[in-house]
């Protein structure tokens, strides 16, 4: 794994994506041993402040001249298969925040047999959930169920497949319109549940962990519920997370939880 140990040369950072959950991880890793050595994103023109420090870059391939030691995804699901190879490639630890990309079979095959041959390692960091660490460690001994329910207010589910399964408008009680297993809810909800994947592949995989999705007029916040049962007892676990002020679609915990990532690279105590 590539790591700056504290006190030593900065971390060579590059970020995919400069949307809001990078401008606010950023802004946070200001005084951390990191240098953010590039940016990518489709196009440059309209980069808000984008770090004096980065090349800007379009094109995967330019990776390999610039050298980061670890690359943060953070710009959306079609951006992991299109940059993750290159990222390892260049032996860079790549972490990725749009987990719904691995609900492609092809995509988290691909990915892991290139990073097994680096030396590198792909982090899938947690995003808007809590107690993802337990159940990752829950696994060691036997999982029996994993159940993970998003619950967010009506205006959330907007744009999504959730209009055409309930009248998000009308509702005056919590709602449950979709329930399926990791794949298929991350799949056909790649932004509202991205994390599904993670949960999925931090416990018993994409096709055993079931998924419930909930409009519930009288919520105010995005609320994620994981219980899991298994030979280590059971799991409850539930967080309310408030929407990150440059982009109320997203959690301020996605972000966080990046920052948090990229401070475990160089962090001489790792939680």
């Amino acid at each position: 794994m590539n790591h700056t140990p504290a006190g030593r040369e900065s971390l060579r950072l590059a970020f995919v994506g400069w949307g809001a959950i990078a401008r606010v991880a950023a802004d946070l890793l200001t005084g951390a041993p990191v240098e953010i050595v590039a940016v990518a994103t489709r196009g440059q023109s309209d980069l808000v402040d984008p770090p004096k420090t980065a090349r800007l870059i379009t094109d995967p391939g330019e990776l390999m001249g610039i050298a980061p030691q670890v690359v943060a995804e953070a710009a959306g699901r079609e951006s992991v298969a299109e940059w993750g190879p290159a990222a390892l490639k260049c032996g860079a630890d790549f972490i990725v925040s749009s987990v719904s990309a691995l609900a492609d079979a092809d995509v988290l095959t691909s990915l892991r047999s290139i990073a097994t041959g680096q030396g590198v390692q792909i982090h899938i960091q947690p995003g808007a959930l809590a107690g993802v660490e337990a159940l990752a460690a829950a696994r060691s001994l036997e999982l029996e169920t994993v159940q993970h329910r998003i619950s967010k207010p009506p205006a959330a589910w907007l744009d999504t497949p959730a209009e055409t399964l309930c009248n998000l408008d009308e509702l005056d009680k919590p709602y449950e319109f979709f329930c399926a297993n990791a794949a298929e809810t991350a799949t056909a909800f790649p932004k509202n549940a991205n994390v599904a994947m993670t949960t999925a592949l931090a416990g018993v995989g994409p096709d055993q962990t079931q998924i419930s999705l909930v409009a519930d007029p009288t919520a105010t916040t995005n609320c994620h519920r994981i219980t899991a049962r298994g030979a280590f007892g059971d799991l409850d676990v539930t967080i309310s997370n408030n929407p990150l002020p440059a982009n109320p679609k997203t959690s301020a915990m996605a972000a966080l939880s990046l920052v948090r990532a990229i401070q475990n690279r160089t962090s001489a105590i790792v939680i």
